[in-house]
């Protein structure tokens, strides 16, 4: 296949669109042409390209030039049309499913553009300027060439960083800003990369071991050039953005905190929640789905409370939860172990409850002490199928007083298995599925997902402890209570204040988890709005399988169906589940 630059349209395109009458197979084009987005959007990613074998591409970064937008609109608006020249009746089920799901991404980049997301690079807990950090992890270092390819791309940092900094500022002349008030704290996340020796820094770590094929001399050499790229050039690009963020980007932040008080912010606001639960459902909605929810968890939580004997009020027994020792690990590697332990366990549940499993383990690690202080408490990072290295639980070991035992089984559930990591690396091993389909993740479906694998544990012998099922109720709250916050304070006119309140009040979430949550959810609206409204569909559709089906039942067969498309829209789910149902019952028919 070609491989796309900058604005080359499609061969149909330039042809004047797919033309059904001269007898062209409708599925052979739809192959080609997902080929030729992918390859475009690798163009547009230098550092994959070039780990996909594009040396043109080695030493380079992404252009997040205004122009590169602009350049990436108008290509994103030439495939939509040539996508639009095919009849979708006339593709297979699978194939409209994958139609469907690639003229919304293609959609949802234009709008991204449109509304300048790239001019706010960053959230409360994350940013640009700590990707360029895990460069390493796109190297395989085996050659001196791959040493010398990856300096070449640490030489690349400064353009990046200028890029990124103008972007910046235009966002400041429109109010386009993460809001002041998450940002306290935010420069010790820039400081902890400045380091006076090049050898102190992340970027030298893979120079401090390499491979016995290279030469004393050559070893020397590329430590020697390292040095001097790290210590000259990298380095000094992060002390000048640490003084722009601090100097000019602090004190234009915007004030208030509402994604509504955007520039066309409704409207923003309104596609971040597309986006993200690929619903159609308003601010409004979300908000009373959430109250509904929050009232029916908080009595499963009192009746939790009732059978542990606890004398004193709800708030009492909140504080008790998150002082006493009991409840806390003493070292990271306590925590760690917890962690495993309860992954292990139920790994030995999987086959009662998945007839299909991947083929990609998994391990249990802390996440990284520089991102640690404003990081979440736990996450996964997954890996490609054929990676050197396996899919991460990433386990927050930062503050160990702030992060209970109780909580563990359910984010354990929801990170590792069943949860994010069997979803991602099954996803990856559908090799059936278009590409693009075995990368995409639909957060509404993803962490619908993961916060259903919490519950299942009830199922798989989990939260024998009440302490751990209250937990596991907490972080229940924890997501239905997002529908009401994030909705109330970027629609709504609540103050970050009366978030932090109402989320304290609700669940058995350290304070310091209820700021950084918080905070997240202010710089990234409407993305934690995923997961329960994810949930919530997933439930539905388990309870109605299970009706319809009855004592035939599978649900071995209902968790394969589920994952058996990868990351797919909401509506797509319900539509594969609804066929399953039918499926199964024909099934039941033939075998009566």
């Amino acid at each position: 296949m070609k491989l796309i630059k900058e604005i080359i349209v499609c061969g149909a395109l330039l042809a004047g669109g797919f033309n059904a009458d001269a007898g062209e197979d409708y599925s052979q084009w739809l192959g080609e042409f997902f080929e030729d987005v992918q390859e475009y959007q690798q163009s547009q990613n230098p550092v994959w390209a070039a780990r996909e074998g594009d040396d043109s591409a080695k030493g380079k970064l992404r252009d997040v030039s205004p122009e590169a937008y602009q350049k990436r609109k108008k290509q994103y608006l030439a495939f939509i049309k040539e996508l639009k020249s095919i009849h979708r009746d006339e593709l297979s089920a699978d194939e409209q499913i994958s139609y469907d799901m690639m003229m919304a991404q293609l959609k949802q980049s234009v709008a991204e553009i449109d509304f300048k997301t790239y001019e706010m690079p960053l959230t409360s807990e994350y940013g640009f300027h700590a990707q360029t950090t895990n460069l390493a992890n796109a190297f395989r270092f085996r050659t001196a060439q791959d040493y010398k390819d990856y300096i070449a791309l640490l030489g690349a940092i400064p353009t990046f960083f200028e890029q990124n900094v103008s972007n910046m500022r235009a966002g400041m002349e429109r109010n386009f800003t993460v809001p002041r008030a998450v940002l306290d704290g935010y420069s010790d996340g820039i400081k902890v990369y400045i380091k006076e020796n090049a050898e102190d820094t992340v970027w030298y770590r893979p120079f401090t071991s390499m491979p016995d094929t290279i030469s004393q001399e050559d070893r020397v050499n590329l430590q020697n050039e390292a040095e001097t790229v790290i210590n000259q050039k990298v380095v000094p690009q992060y002390q000048a953005y640490l003084e722009f963020f601090e100097n000019e980007y602090l004190p234009a932040a915007k004030k208030t905190i509402a994604a509504t008080d955007y520039p066309d912010g409704k409207a923003f606001y309104q596609n971040q929640i597309k986006l993200y639960t690929t619903l159609d459902l308003t601010p409004d909605e979300i908000h009373e789905i959430g109250l509904k929810e929050v009232a029916r968890i908080r009595r499963e939580m009192e009746e939790v409370i009732e059978t542990t004997g606890f004398e004193g009020t709800f708030e009492e027994f909140l504080h008790f939860l998150r002082t006493d020792e009991q409840f806390y690990a003493q070292t990271p590697e306590e925590l760690l172990k917890e962690a495993s332990y309860m992954a292990k366990k139920m790994d030995h549940q999987l086959p009662k409850f998945f007839g299909k499993l991947p083929r990609q383990p998994y391990g249990v690690v802390p996440v990284p002490e520089e991102i640690a202080p404003k990081y979440t408490t736990g996450r996964y990072s997954g890996a490609p199928i054929d990676s050197a290295r396996a899919g991460e639980y990433w386990v927050n070991t930062y503050a160990l007083d702030k992060r209970p035992l109780y909580n563990l089984e359910a984010l354990t559930l929801h990170e590792a298995v069943p949860g994010h990591h069997l979803q991602t690396a099954l996803a990856q091993e559908l090799t059936d599925l278009p590409k693009f389909r075995q990368n995409t993740y639909i957060s509404a479906f993803g962490e619908g997902w993961g916060l259903y694998s919490e519950k299942l544990g009830l199922e798989a012998g989990f939260y024998k402890d009440p302490y751990s099922n209250f937990g596991r109720l907490t972080y229940e709250m924890w997501r239905a209570m997002r529908l009401v916050v994030d909705t109330g304070m970027h629609a709504k006119g609540w103050s970050r204040e009366k978030a932090i309140q109402m989320m304290e009040n609700n669940t058995a979430l350290s304070t310091l988890n209820v700021r950084t949550e918080i905070d997240r959810y202010i710089s990234w609206p409407a993305q934690a709005l995923s997961y329960k409204l994810g949930e919530l569909k997933i439930l539905e559709l388990r309870a109605r399988a299970e009706k319809e089906l009855g004592e035939g039942f599978d649900i071995r067969k209902f968790h394969d169906a589920v994952l058996a498309n990868g990351s797919i829209p909401l509506s797509v789910l319900e539509e594969q589940i609804n066929a399953f149902i039918n499926d199964q019952k024909i099934e039941q028919k033939d075998n009566s």
